[in-house]
């Protein structure tokens, strides 16, 4: 499988309910680095996964749906942890709709992608999985 991986950051206010968080219960902001890896089993007419800016456009468009926001205000959010796992599989999915409707045409759609979410340079969660 050939790969191609992307990279940026965003910035979140946040808190957890339930006592297994601890003091991450009140509000606290996280910066997270992303890695935004596609992978396919050929490569397109022009030797490539995908064009790597358009990959990179994308996840800033994605990413900025979320930057500098309180997670506790979106309604999407709604009642939900929004733990660094959660966050990965959130962001996989914003990333397959975005595939899907063509922001990487005109490539062709990759056949996985793993977005990984690192909240420290010792801690990180990833979601990993078939693009359908």
């Amino acid at each position: 499988m050939y790969s191609l991986t992307v990279c940026n950051h965003f910035m979140i206010a946040h808190s957890f309910q339930g006592e297994v968080f601890g003091p991450a219960q009140r509000l606290h902001g996280a910066t997270y680095a992303v890695e935004l890896e596609i992978k396919a089993a050929s490569l397109d007419g022009h030797g490539l996964v995908a064009d790597i800016g358009r990959l990179a456009e994308m996840l800033a468009a994605i990413l900025a749906e979320l930057n500098y926001r309180n997670l506790d205000d979106e309604p999407a959010f709604k009642g939900l942890n929004t733990t660094t796992e959660f966050l990965a599989g959130d962001l996989w999915r914003r990333a397959q709709a975005a595939i899907a409707a063509g922001a990487l045409a005109p490539s062709p759609p990759p056949q996985t992608m793993k977005l990984t979410l690192r909240e420290s340079p010792t801690a990180w969660a990833a979601y990993e999985a078939a693009l359908t």
